[in-house]
């Protein structure tokens, strides 16, 4: 008999920009990545409701208000704190511009051991300040100036961050 490992699996998405009569036409590669995770964290630029409800057929989610979020304005915060495997998470979509960042977001959450940030679709995996890891998945759906779509995974336990890792998201 084997023991169950008691890693928590997380897949990390910003920047869907999905409405509603589109949520479930995500590419393939954020379907397999949730199929395989016990939560999701979303940070922002969803559009619609409708994608979340897509999302937590796999998995619970937590996620935070876009500034293309109207609708779900008053439904979302706009920042969050969650904490997952004794990891402290702060959570949210816009973390201005690259410079001064660090400081920036721990100021914002200085309890964080992990933050979790959108809005540019440029993925960042950054250690800030205090050892307090930056974390923005990319877009899977709108790449802009990047070479390619991509989203995150993180594997977290005791109170640890074990693995964060950005992934290309290949056209479906």
């Amino acid at each position: 008999m084997s023991t169950p490992d008691p890693s928590l699996r997380v897949a990390v998405l910003a920047d869907t920009h999905r409405r509603a009569d589109r949520a479930e036409d995500l590419p393939d590669a954020v379907f397999d990545l949730v199929r395989d995770v016990d939560v999701i964290l979303h940070a922002g630029d969803i559009v619609e409701q409708a994608v979340l409800d897509v999302l937590a057929r796999y998995a619970p989610v937590h996620a935070v208000l876009g500034n293309n979020d109207p609708s779900l304005a008053g439904v979302l915060p706009e920042r969050l704190e969650v904490e997952l495997a004794g990891v402290r998470i702060g959570m949210v979509h816009d973390s201005g511009q690259a410079k001064g960042r660090a400081e920036r977001l721990h100021g914002i959450f200085p309890e964080a051991d992990l933050v979790v940030f959108g809005h540019s679709h440029i993925p960042w995996n950054e250690t800030g300040v205090g050892g307090q890891l930056l974390f923005n998945p990319g877009s899977p759906t709108q790449r802009r100036r990047q070479p390619v779509a991509t989203m995150g995974r993180l594997v977290l336990r005791d109170g640890v961050v074990e693995e964060a890792n950005i992934l290309p998201v290949v056209a479906s």
